[in-house]
C-alpha cells in the first residue's frame, strides 16, 4: 500500500517538521507513505482577484504533475464532508482498494485548488470546518492515517 500526499508550499515551522518526521516514522512499517511539496506561486497583491486566479492555476499545473494517472486522488477541502476516525479508517482502507493500492491525497494553498485539480480527484474530505495552515494540516493528516491504521489492525493508539 501506497500513499502520496502532495502539497503546495514548504514547511517552514521546525516543530511541525518534527512532527511529520514522527509521523512518517510510525506510519512507515505499515505502508509506503511520502511528501511531494509543489512549489506555491508568489502572490505581489493578494486584493488583485486575477493574480490570485493566475497562482491557482500555476499551481494546480504543478499539482496536475505531481500525480500519477491511475492513483486515486482525494483532496482536501474545507467545504466538504467531515468524517470521524472511525469513519475516516475504513474510507481510508476502502479508498486504497479501489486505487489498486495507490492513494494520493491533494493539499492546496492559501488560496485552494484550481478547477483543473477538482475535476481531476476522485473524492474530498475535510479534516474540519476549522482552518489550519496548511503546514497544519499536513501533520493532522498524517496524525489521522497513523490512527486509522491503529484502528483497522486493532492496535492500542491512545485517546
Amino acid at each position: 500500500m501506497k500513499i502520496k500526499i502532495v502539497c503546495v508550499g514548504k514547511v517552514k515551522e521546525k516543530y511541525l517538521t518534527l512532527g511529520i518526521d514522527e509521523y512518517i516514522k510510525r506510519i512507515s512499517p505499515y505502508m509506503d507513505i511520502s511528501f511531494l511539496e509543489v512549489n506555491d506561486e508568489p502572490i505581489l497583491n493578494p486584493k488583485d482577484q486575477s493574480e490570485i486566479d493566475r497562482a491557482i492555476s500555476k499551481e494546480g499545473e504543478r499539482i496536475l504533475k505531481a500525480i500519477s494517472s491511475d492513483s486515486y486522488v482525494i483532496a482536501l477541502d474545507l467545504n466538504q464532508k467531515e468524517l470521524d476516525s472511525i469513519e475516516f479508517s475504513f474510507y481510508l482502507y476502502s479508498n486504497l482498494e479501489k486505487g489498486g493500492s495507490s492513494l494520493t491525497f491533494v493539499i492546496g494553498g492559501s488560496y485552494g485548488l484550481s478547477s483543473e485539480v477538482k475535476k481531476r480527484v476522485n473524492d474530498s474530505i475535510s479534516l474540519s470546518k476549522l482552518t489550519y495552515l496548511h503546514e497544519m494540516s499536513r501533520l493532522i493528516l498524517l496524525e489521522q492515517i497513523y490512527r486509522a491504521i491503529k484502528i483497522r489492525n486493532n492496535e492500542v493508539y491512545h485517546k
